[in-house]
C-alpha cells in the first residue's frame, strides 16, 4: 500500500508539472524534451556500465548465489539468498543484481514495477519532481525548461522498467508505442550489449550508446573496467 501511494504521488507530480508545459507551449519544448530524453538514456548507460564492472564486495560468498546450479525457486536457494543478501547493504545488492542479470536476463522482465523503479523514485526522481513543481509555483519557469526536465525525470525514473521490457515477451501498449516512435530501443538492439558486455550499455532509447562506447573503450584502454568485476569472486 505504501509503495502504491508513493508511486501515485510521483505520477501526480509528473502530471502537475506537465501543466507547466501546456501553460507555456513553444517550439523549444520539443527539442528540450528530446534533449532530456537523451540525457536520461545517457544516465541509464553510465549507471549500467559502472554497475556491471564495479566489483562485488569480497568475502561475502555471493559467488555461491551467482553460480548456484539448482532451481532458484527451491527452499535451499531461497535460504542461501537470504543469508548472503543479509551480509551486504542496499547499494551492494544493486551491484550484485546488475551482474546476476547477465547470465539470467529474462529474470529482469519478471520483476515487479516497484522493484525495478522504487529506489530511483524515492531517492531521486520524486524529490526532483516535487522541486520542479515548487519552482513553478514560486517562479515563472519557461515551458521548454519544464519539458526538458520532465522528460529527463520520466526517462530516469523508468529506466530499469524499460530495461526489463527488453527481456519480456509481452509489454504494455505504451512501451510498444514508444518503440514504434523510436523513443525506446528494441530487444534486438539491446542484445548487442549481452553479446559482449563491452558495448551499448544504455537501456532506454540507445541514442547515447555511441558516446558511451567511446568512453568505455577509453577507460578500458587505461586499465579500468576489467573483466574481473563482471562476476562475484568470493
Amino acid at each position: 500500500m505504501k509503495q502504491r501511494i508513493i508511486l501515485a504521488i510521483f505520477l501526480a507530480s509528473l502530471a502537475a508539472n506537465a501543466v507547466g508545459v501546456l501553460a507555456d507551449p513553444g517550439w523549444l519544448c520539443l527539442p528540450a524534451a528530446l534533449l532530456g530524453w537523451y540525457v536520461a538514456d545517457l544516465m541509464s548507460g553510465l549507471v549500467h556500465m559502472y554497475m556491471d564492472y564495479r566489483p562485488c564486495p569480497p568475502g561475502k560468498q555471493l559467488n555461491d548465489m551467482f553460480f548456484y546450479a539448482g532451481s532458484r525457486e527451491s527452499a535451499e536457494y531461497l535460504a542461501l539468498a537470504r543469508d548472503r543478501l543479509a551480509r551486504i547493504n542496499a547499494f551492494e545488492r544493486l551491484v550484485y543484481d546488475f551482474k546476476n542479470h547477465h547470465p539470467r536476463p529474462d529474470a529482469l522482465g519478471r520483476r515487479s514495477l516497484w522493484r525495478l523503479i522504487g529506489s530511483t523514485v524515492i531517492v531521486a526522481t520524486l524529490p526532483l519532481s516535487l522541486l520542479l513543481l515548487a519552482a513553478q509555483l514560486v517562479w515563472s519557469v519557461p515551458g521548454w525548461v519544464v519539458a526538458g526536465v520532465l522528460a529527463l525525470l520520466t526517462g530516469g525514473a523508468f529506466a530499469q522498467f524499460f530495461h526489463g521490457s527488453l527481456h519480456r515477451a509481452h509489454n504494455p501498449w505504451i512501451v510498444e508505442m514508444l518503440r514504434g516512435a523510436r523513443l525506446l530501443m528494441t530487444p534486438a538492439a539491446h542484445q548487442l550489449h549481452h553479446d559482449t558486455l563491452q558495448r551499448d550499455f544504455a537501456t532506454n532509447c540507445g541514442w547515447s550508446n555511441p558516446l558511451i562506447n567511446r568512453l568505455f573503450a577509453a577507460l578500458r584502454a587505461r586499465g579500468y573496467l576489467g573483466d574481473a568485476g563482471l562476476e562475484p569472486s568470493s
